[in-house]
């Protein structure tokens, strides 16, 4: 089957990618560049640079704009997946959606308009297994953004490790806190992954964080042989 991959720059989507290259073509990434920094169906920070992910894995990027208006936003993602129907003859879609019926309900409308099939490979997992998967299998994941008490600054640009899993896991269940942030709690970027050629390295970066709500912004990055 050819699939195109709903890319936020973040692990679940990635992952997701790497799960379905396993047993099908995937032949496209699809990023949607919201203006609205609290979208409810689209990750935000450093979006842009999915274009390097896109280039680091050697497969063609479609890019889509949105004002980021709820429900309305919808139309462009429809827009996109109708593009990358006629620019590559997809067959389905992936995405990275973990718990939220939100985005997956939303999305697997949207296939189904199309005649598209919908994939979630990471539905309902262990969130734990999950995690320790990424470090397994050498994915190389930053925090882009944190969005909830009790994350402070320090957790900004920290890499997901062995020491962040015991850390997050330590405070998760007195805070109510999803292992993979999967509530809003907190969103990534990934400078490497299995199927890379080449691996993301950061020349820059700023932080912005005020009351337990920050973002890891990253001014500059190039591609590196791996």
């Amino acid at each position: 089957m050819r699939l195109a991959v709903l890319l936020s720059g973040g692990k679940d989507s990635l992952y997701s990618c790497w799960k379905a290259m396993q047993t099908d073509e995937v032949v496209c990434f699809v990023t949607i560049r919201s203006k609205n920094t609290d979208s409810y169906m689209f990750h935000t920070p450093n979006i842009e640079l999915t274009r390097l992910q896109a280039e680091a894995a050697g497969i063609p990027l479609i890019e889509w704009q949105t004002a980021g208006q709820v429900e309305a936003e919808l139309d462009d993602l429809k827009a996109s997946l109708q593009e990358a129907v006629n620019l590559f003859e997809i067959n389905g879609v992936v995405s990275g959606a973990i718990q939220s019926v939100y985005q997956a309900a939303r999305v697997q409308r949207i296939c189904l308009d199309l005649g598209l099939w919908s994939f979630n490979p990471l539905w309902l997992c262990n969130q734990n297994e999950y995690l320790k998967d990424l470090i397994d299998n050498r994915f190389e994941i930053y925090i882009a953004g944190i969005f909830s008490a009790p994350f402070d600054e320090t957790w900004l640009g920290r890499r997901i490790d062995l020491g962040f899993v015991t850390r997050l896991m330590s405070i998760s269940d007195k805070y109510g806190i999803s292992l993979t942030g999967e509530g809003g709690e907190y969103e990534s970027f990934v400078c490497d992954a299995p199927f890379f050629t080449r691996r993301i390295v950061i020349t820059g970066s700023e932080m912005v964080y005020k009351n337990h709500n920050g973002r890891f912004l990253i001014t500059g990055a190039e591609l590196e042989v791996k």
